[in-house]
């Protein structure tokens, strides 16, 4: 990981030099910026493998941030929200977002360091496990085309938000394997989320509503009844 490049996104002088003292430890490259707007812009304009994102930021917010950069559908950009906010709508409209981890103010140096590389190795993970595969999955109706990180249904393309592709594409890798919630939590999302299963149900009913013929009777991404979902395995 020692030539990860990360952007710093903290108005905060004072956290924000402790934050790229220890990116030094770890020895990954960084950039500090105090200002939202031009953090997007950075964020938008390099290449990086990690965010470090302020939930309170001048003139754009992190949330609005956020949500920026998981609209684009371009490369996956792994983000770690900071937030002096503590209450869980906080915490989970950030993940619902698309943020992948947070930390909430005051935490320490080696809480944000196991996080950032627990981040990295998620993504290492996710990166891994793609190369090899097929580069396309068919199920029915439903195309995922991973190099162009492109869905269709019926030949019609589907917008998904990048959190929505990875869930889906972890589902259409092992189909018909039952996957808990509190397991999508862990390999989708990351073990820091745990008590958060309804982060898992509202995108499994935002991607039936959108890959679905029949949301309500859902052919792909189906409930087993007091243990979690499974993507059902087509003829």
């Amino acid at each position: 990981m020692n030539t990860r490049r990360v952007l710093v996104i903290e108005d905060d002088p004072d956290i924000g030099r402790l934050v790229t003292l220890q990116l030094a430890e770890l020895g990954f490259e960084h950039r500090l910026v105090a200002d939202g707007v031009q953090g997007l812009a950075e964020a938008e304009g390099g290449r990086w493998d990690l965010l470090i994102l302020d939930l309170m930021l001048p003139r754009l917010d992190g949330l609005q941030i956020c949500k920026r950069l998981r609209s684009r559908g371009e490369a996956y950009l792994p983000i770690l929200m900071l937030t002096a906010k503590s209450s869980e709508l906080d915490r989970v409209l950030g993940l619902e977002l698309g943020a992948d981890d947070y930390l909430v103010k005051p935490f320490s140096m080696l809480e944000l360091a196991a996080r950032v590389k627990a981040i990295l190795r998620r993504q290492e993970h996710f990166e891994a496990a793609a190369a090899p595969a097929a580069a396309l999955i068919e199920a029915g109706e439903l195309r995922i085309d991973l190099d162009r990180h492109e869905v269709q249904v019926g030949g019609k393309p589907v917008d998904l938000t990048a959190k929505e592709f990875e869930l889906l594409v972890h589902f259409a890798r092992a189909p018909g394997r039952v996957f808990t919630r509190a397991q999508l939590l862990d390999q989708v999302w990351g073990y820091t989320h745990s008590g958060y299963e309804h982060t898992v149900n509202s995108h499994i009913n935002r991607l039936r509503n959108k890959i679905e013929r029949d949301p309500a009777q859902p052919s792909h991404i189906q409930t087993v009844w007091g243990v979690g979902y499974r993507f059902a395995a087509q003829p």
